[in-house]
């Protein structure tokens, strides 16, 4: 497992999705993406891969209110291992005919970009090594340029794996927010995520230990409203916290004002968003 997403590093583990209709989205997830359904029942379900470990659970409402312009969730973001497990999925989606609403270069990474069936919005990508990441007066940079698709598919293989990757992990999300200060001192002073770029005064990625980006905010939909209680879109997300950062975390926390939740074994906080941050601390 990579150095960003260890024991030793903060990182997203999983999110929860209000969405309309269950087997819509199970069939998306499973039968399109490629995750594996790991528990479906009284209205929900949670996927992820060989490896059993829940990415992604969804929560069924029939009368939910449709995807709006909001702030909250942009995307969530999956990172496969490889080039050749991408090129899996652009053989996967091409196979099914569903459409993508795009395919990126970013220079850290190369990525794709669709819908699930309630609009809400998923990145696949994989990473560049470190050491090929685009640096700009001496500090990490990214760019967007159109995904030299036809070059990724030479990566894929003889016998294309119709699963998502056993390795796929949430490798960053991306959220709309009102005012990118305010984010930042919400995501980094308080949470301790770390700046690592600022992209033309409308979008902040930020990160730990250094990685490109866990976290990416953006000012794109402005003034938008905070979504709805009952409309589909990101409810929750799972976030790891090593247990020796637990401690300042709490101290940040106290300082500003916020407090901790415990319900049992959970432990939990409300962002900016109104979306939960359930904390995983290991």
């Amino acid at each position: 497992m990579s150095k960003f997403f260890d024991s030793g590093s903060m990182h997203f583990k999983s999110a929860t999705l209000l969405i309309k209709d269950l087997k819509r989205s199970i069939e998306f997830y499973t039968d399109i993406l490629g995750f594996k359904l790991i528990s479906n029942e009284s209205g929900k379900a949670s996927f992820g891969t060989d490896s059993n470990i829940p990415l992604l659970h969804l929560v069924e409402h029939r009368a939910a209110l449709p995807f709006d312009i909001t702030l909250g969730l942009y995307h969530i973001a999956y990172l496969v291992p490889s080039r050749s497990a991408l090129a899996e999925v652009i053989y996967r989606l091409k196979n099914k005919r569903y459409p993508v609403t795009g395919a990126s270069d970013h220079g850290v990474s190369e990525a794709l970009y669709l819908d699930d069936p309630d609009g809400n919005g998923i990145e696949i990508y994989r990473d560049r090594d470190q050491s090929e990441w685009p640096m700009e007066e001496g500090k990490m940079t990214m760019y967007t340029k159109a995904m030299d698709i036809l070059d990724v598919m030479r990566h894929l293989p003889e016998q294309p794996l119709l699963q998502m990757h056993e390795n796929t992990v949430i490798g960053h999300m991306h959220f709309h927010v009102k005012d990118l200060k305010e984010a930042e001192t919400f995501y980094c002073d308080v949470l301790g995520f770390q700046p690592m770029l600022n992209y033309m005064k409308s979008a902040l990625f930020i990160s730990d230990q250094g990685y490109h980006h866990h976290l990416g905010l953006n000012t794109w939909n402005g003034p938008a409203p905070l979504p709805k209680e009952k409309q589909v879109g990101l409810k929750s997300y799972e976030i790891h916290i090593p247990k020796e950062q637990y401690p300042a975390l709490l101290r940040r926390l106290t300082h500003h004002h916020i407090p901790l939740i415990v319900e049992g074994e959970t432990k939990y906080i409300y962002d900016l968003l109104n979306q939960k941050i359930i904390f995983d601390v290991q």
